[in-house]
């Protein structure tokens, strides 16, 4: 079943969206639907007025999404002002993490975005594990370049578990002439999932076993190991942990040369950091390729 034949309820008419070149104000969405993707992958389908004009084809970009605390049966949503971002008190303000949209369908007015589960660890994961139709988030973005993957003649693509949403979108919207190698490293065989892609893109699973993600290097090797073309224009996206990410964009721009304007780098999560955190990290790291 494809992402769009997943929500099978549409949500009300909703007035215009915000004009051209301002921002989304956070929008507050109720669960359609929620679907077991693997043991480790939770698909979480929104619905809401607030959808209306949400921008298509911007799988793969990041969102902002706010969960509820334990006591409140929806967020409460910062406000977007004419003078910035201002938030709740902090006994209501909502707990926020970072994802990716999966997917948009336009005509259902529907916004897939998937999570992984691991358990109660952390609040995400908690709250995808529970979810249930009518529960409601909040949710802000797109964010990110347009398009995250820079025009090229043979692509490179890798990333781990927490970046599979958005290499799997990525992969839908190449163009059928598109050439390249994924690499997606996961646990182990049962994190496999299908994904549509071009023909000539190969696609490469990579099983980490008992080894812990930090120390982890099957991607930085199956990168160093691999023949790039000789010609043509290349490109590269990667995301996932920080240690990985930050390894595989060193060697991309300092061994294989290819330039800030080739390359999209975005570390997800850094190892036994949670996102409050690592938030101040992740935009020093990526503002180095600005």
């Amino acid at each position: 079943m494809s992402t769009a034949d997943m929500v099978t309820r549409q949500a009300p008419e909703r007035p215009a969206p915000p004009p051209k070149g301002k921002k989304r104000p956070p929008m507050l969405l109720e669960v359609i639907r929620r679907e077991v993707i693997t043991e480790h992958m939770i698909r979480i389908v929104l619905g809401g007025e607030a959808l209306e004009g949400f921008p298509a084809h911007r799988g793969g970009g990041h969102i902002k999404v706010f969960l509820p605390l334990e006591h409140q049966a929806a967020p409460v949503l910062p406000q977007l002002t004419e003078t910035g971002v201002v938030w709740p008190a902090a006994e209501e303000k909502p707990i926020t993490r970072t994802y990716s949209v999966r997917h948009f369908d336009t005509e259902q007015r529907a916004l897939v975005v998937d999570f992984v589960a691991h358990g109660d660890e952390g609040p995400a994961s908690r709250w995808a594990l529970a979810a249930q139709p009518g529960d409601m988030i909040g949710i802000s973005g797109p964010g990110g370049p347009d398009p995250l993957l820079p025009p090229a003649d043979w692509s490179l693509i890798a990333g781990d578990m927490t970046a599979l949403p958005a290499i799997s979108a990525l992969l839908e919207n190449m163009s059928d002439q598109a050439r390249g190698v994924v690499l997606i490293e996961v646990d182990n065989e049962a994190d496999h999932q299908p994904l549509r892609h071009p023909s000539g893109v190969d696609v490469h699973w990579l099983y980490r076993g008992d080894t812990p993600s930090r120390l982890s290097t099957l991607q930085i090797d199956a990168v160093r190991a691999m023949t790039f073309p000789e010609s043509g224009s290349i490109s590269a996206w990667v995301g996932g942990e920080n240690s990985a990410v930050l390894s595989l964009r060193e060697h991309l721009m300092e061994t294989r040369g290819l330039t800030k304007s080739q390359l999209y780098a975005v570390p997800y999560w850094r190892h036994c950091w949670d996102e409050e955190r690592y938030h101040q990290e992740r935009h020093r790291i990526m503002d180095e390729l600005k």
